[in-house]
């Protein structure tokens, strides 16, 4: 562990554990509490998976179906609302029923007893969604502590597109026997997939919320390779940081999603670029008051390679743009290595460095994270190290994704934005 990890985590401890020194410590950091909590407002953000297209495996989608998908809070809080995504349906979305409830544990598709709530959206229990809209629903009053698996189960009575989130490293649960949306024990849901389907956002109601900070960009944030239903993505542990700070954290990432191109297909991305979903995904949310944006690396390695350095640089600079107009605070991280994958061809690296000594000297953001000098060899720079490395060269393992979390320096992640 670094020794500013082991400093991070003692300062965290000391906020739950010194009372009213700790309000002090968290003033020092923050010096603008009360802005803060008028920008947090009563609902923030909790959890979040950034919609990426249609699921090539369902193309007529799921009726009769019933989904569970289980989601990881980062914030806890006395209710939730549930944001359901039609935004690649091909004709508006008639949702049959839905539900929410506490998983009686991680992974597991049975309901803690008495928390079930039927899901209403303006007090509808089976409302249409347009094409290409979302829609939340009523507020459910459900305390739920920070890190506490959600079940979200729909309904799916028509076919039709369904709109869904690739690589979850999470294992929800399907039944095709109708309406099982309500179904405690989760027996009926015996059948398992690792996507999220319609769930993009869970928020919260915390009235003392500080606000929230999303992580945006591709795999790496989305916690490729990291382990299955464990949450070791280096959001997740951010996440768990931030709980005593009252911060919500939210993942949108995109396995293979790029800064300049929409993603067409395997070897070429995924999702919309990041200049077009920047809206949807990040200022939208409630309570948003920081960003950090890794991104750009499948611009270079993925068809077609984007061997500009400064249309990449222009890209990341526009998104600060985008964000500071809406008084959002813009970390950029630097680009990881991924010498020696099989995105590793002649000349990319030197991209790759020059986009990096930009991100290093340039003004454009509020502060960086160096997650490049974090997780390179430090005798072959253009390699993960050895023991950070998932195997296949570019994306890193839970040891790697610990690091990544360990390199964000909560000073620099939650200073007020000017």
């Amino acid at each position: 562990m670094s020794d500013w990890s082991a400093m991070r985590r003692t300062s965290v401890a000391c906020v739950v554990l010194c009372g009213a020194m700790a309000l002090t410590a968290v003033e020092l950091v923050d010096p603008t509490p009360a802005r803060t909590a008028t920008v947090a407002g009563p609902w923030v953000g909790s959890w979040e998976a950034a919609p990426a297209g249609v699921d090539p495996q369902y193309p007529i989608g799921f009726p009769g179906y019933s989904l569970r998908n289980l989601v990881h809070l980062s914030v806890g809080g006395t209710a939730v609302r549930i944001r359901l995504s039609n935004a690649y349906g091909t004709a508006p979305l008639h949702l049959g029923d839905a539900t929410v409830a506490i998983a009686v544990a991680p992974n597991r598709a049975e309901a803690l007893t008495g928390t079930m709530r039927p899901l209403t959206f303006g007090g509808s229990r089976e409302p249409t969604i347009p094409i290409g809209a979302e829609a939340v629903s009523d507020p459910v009053t459900l305390p739920v502590r920070a890190g506490a698996t959600l079940l979200i189960s729909t309904y799916l009575p028509d076919p039709g597109p369904v709109t869904y989130h690739p690589d979850a490293q999470q294992r929800s649960y399907f039944t095709d026997s109708g309406d099982n949306t309500g179904d405690q024990s989760g027996i009926a849901f015996s059948r398992s997939y690792r996507r999220w389907y319609l769930v993009d956002g869970v928020d919260v109601r915390l009235p003392k919320a500080r606000g929230v900070v999303v992580a945006f960009g591709d795999s790496i944030p989305d916690g490729y390779r990291s382990g299955t239903g464990t949450n070791r993505r280096w959001p997740d542990d951010l996440a768990r940081q931030l709980v005593p700070l009252r911060y919500g954290v939210l993942n949108a990432g995109i396995s293979g999603n790029r800064l300049l191109r929409a993603g067409t297909g395997p070897g070429h991305g995924s999702g919309p670029s990041a200049l077009t979903r920047f809206e949807r995904d990040v200022l939208s949310r409630p309570g948003v008051r920081t960003v950090i944006v890794l991104e750009g690396i499948n611009d270079i390695g993925l068809q077609p390679h984007q061997t500009s350095a400064r249309r990449i640089e222009g890209a990341l600079r526009q998104l600060a743009t985008l964000a500071h107009a809406r008084h959002v605070r813009v970390i950029a991280g630097t680009l990881t290595p991924f010498g020696g994958s099989v995105d590793d061809l002649p000349g990319l690296n030197a991209v790759r460095v020059a986009v990096n000594t930009w991100i290093r000297r340039t003004h454009a953001f509020d502060g960086i994270v160096d997650f490049d000098r974090a997780l390179r060899d430090p005798h072959r720079q253009s390699r993960l190290f050895a023991g950070y490395d998932s195997g296949d060269h570019l994306h890193p393992n839970d040891a790697g994704y610990q690091a990544m979390s360990d390199a964000v320096t909560l000073t620099s992640l939650l200073a007020p934005t000017a």
